[in-house]
């Protein structure tokens, strides 16, 4: 063979080595392309999920919150309204205008009382007026329940209502 025809097939196997290696850099492009296509389409969805679920999270939540804050304004109003008659109340006792009595039983037979007063006749089921100290403590102590009892249901309004 002469030294062209060794030249030409150099070159014919030169370009087919090209045009396949060509033919295959086009083949690799286009899978590279749609691979970068079909990742993107993929991160689109989940971001797209994600805003959404956080989307529906926010919504709850603040449904939640406008659910505890109607329970905090009745709860808040309630109690004011309670405190607001026990304090009428205990100026009302303190003027004058009404009496605090409590209802109350004494028996002779029960061993509470002195031999003293179980000698004299005691009346069952009478009421005894209390004095002001003691008028205001009661009404101290019945203050201090309104509030127990507001923030006792407070908390199970927000555990029915919110935490369900």
């Amino acid at each position: 063979m002469t030294p062209w025809r060794w030249a030409g097939l150099a070159a014919v196997v030169a370009i087919a080595c090209f045009s396949t290696w060509k033919v295959d850099a086009w083949r690799h492009g286009k899978q590279l392309a749609d691979l970068s296509a079909s990742h993107q389409a993929d991160l689109t969805a989940i971001s797209n999920t994600a805003a959404a679920q956080v989307r529906q999270a926010l919504e709850k939540q603040q449904a939640a919150q406008k659910i505890l804050a109607d329970h905090d304004a009745k709860a808040t109003k309630e109690k004011a309204h309670a405190l607001a008659e026990n304090e009428k109340l205990r100026a009302d006792v303190a003027a004058g205008d009404r009496r605090l009595r409590l209802a109350g039983r004494c028996s002779a037979n029960s061993g509470d009382l002195p031999d003293t007063a179980r000698a004299t006749s005691l009346d069952d089921g009478t009421t005894v007026e209390l004095a002001g100290a003691a008028g205001r403590t009661v009404f101290d102590i019945r203050a201090g329940i309104i509030k127990d009892r507001a923030a006792l249901k407070g908390l199970q309004e927000y555990v029915r209502g919110v935490c369900r």
